[in-house]
């Protein structure tokens, strides 16, 4: 007896390899169609149906707002910083009848003359070279024992690194104010009063601030490069001044130039501890404009004195503008 039920044909097997191509190509398929609809002609188009055109101009306009923004703020800065100094230059051009003239802004012809009476007939010369003589012995000589000392700080792994460290860092807690007269005591005891020398020793030995900056410099340069030098044979010495000070220079103009600014702009200690008018610095050389001997020609000549003793500042500043800025960003950011 014969079987005539038919048989039924079997589908051929599918590869996983073909489920999965399938798989992924509704996927994405949907995900196409779902989320990714063409908006306008551009066929650009985002999640939620926002154009990604629409988004970045929104973006590029919220960034040129916040620069604008910004600019105008150091914009408002700069001229509220600027108005005292532009009214020094003006006061110093000015005769004596002008400066109380309310209708005068600027003078015209300038008064080139303030100048040269201050300078033949009062002792500026000798303030100049008192300022200059204590500035540059402060600066050089003092930016070179804190670069030394905050070598050995950075690089010398001493018994009490860190505590003296501490130490030196809790003097700047102590103001000139506070210590100032113990200060004079030793400086009338040794018969420095009245000369130059207690505006030169105390810098000598560098700043607590100063060294602050340059150790924390230093701990940024990598050691390795300290560890290659003594192979090849480098000392101590030869690594502070082959290695470690060619790679410090904004961190040494910073330094340099906070020195020269303090040591040029000091006025405490010079009024306490100088007499003379042959031996003052300029700054204290101000106060004698506001003594009542000058009264009638007040405002102009202090004026112009001011200008005298700013306009080495602004000359240090201006060249070293550069490495100032990137020593102060490299020592805050790596510090």
């Amino acid at each position: 007896m014969t079987n005539d039920a038919p048989v039924l044909a079997t589908p051929p097997p599918i590869s996983v390899s073909a489920r999965s191509h399938s798989a992924e190509s509704t996927a994405s398929a949907g995900l196409a169609t779902g989320l990714s609809a063409p908006v306008g002609n551009s066929g650009q188009t985002a999640y939620g149906g926002e154009p990604i055109t629409v988004r970045s101009n929104a973006v590029r306009v919220v960034r040129a707002l916040t620069r604008a923004l910004i600019y105008l703020l150091l914009l408002g800065g700069s001229v509220m910083y600027a108005i005292p100094f532009i009214y020094m230059v003006r006061w110093s051009l000015m005769t004596t009848s002008q400066v109380y003239d309310p209708d005068l802004f600027w003078p015209f012809p300038p008064a080139w003359e303030n100048y040269s009476y201050v300078w033949q007939h009062h002792p500026v010369p000798w303030w100049l070279f008192n300022s200059f003589i204590v500035t540059f012995i402060g600066v050089t000589v003092g930016t070179f024992v804190s670069c030394v000392v905050a070598y050995g700080f950075a690089r010398l792994d001493f018994p009490g690194n860190r505590v003296i460290f501490m130490v030196l860092l809790s003097t700047m807690m102590l103001p000139l104010h506070v210590t100032i007269i113990p200060v004079v005591i030793i400086f009338r005891e040794l018969s420095w009063i009245d000369t130059l020398w207690p505006l030169i020793v105390p810098g000598l030995g560098g700043g607590a601030f100063y060294i602050f900056i340059l150790r924390q410099f230093f701990m940024t340069i990598p050691i390795e490069l300290d560890e290659a030098a003594r192979t090849d044979g480098a000392s101590r010495i030869g690594i502070l001044f082959r290695v470690i000070l060619p790679l410090s220079k904004p961190a040494i103009a910073t330094v340099a130039a906070l020195s020269f600014i303090g040591n040029w702009n000091e006025f405490f200690l010079p009024l306490i501890v100088l007499n003379s008018p042959e031996r003052i610095t300029l700054p204290v050389g101000l106060r004698y404009f506001a003594a009542g001997q000058y009264t009638e020609q007040l405002h102009t000549l202090q004026m112009a004195v001011a200008m005298i003793s700013v306009v080495p500042i602004i000359v240090v500043f201006f060249f070293a503008q550069r490495q100032f800025v990137r020593g102060i960003t490299l020592t805050g950011i790596k510090g």
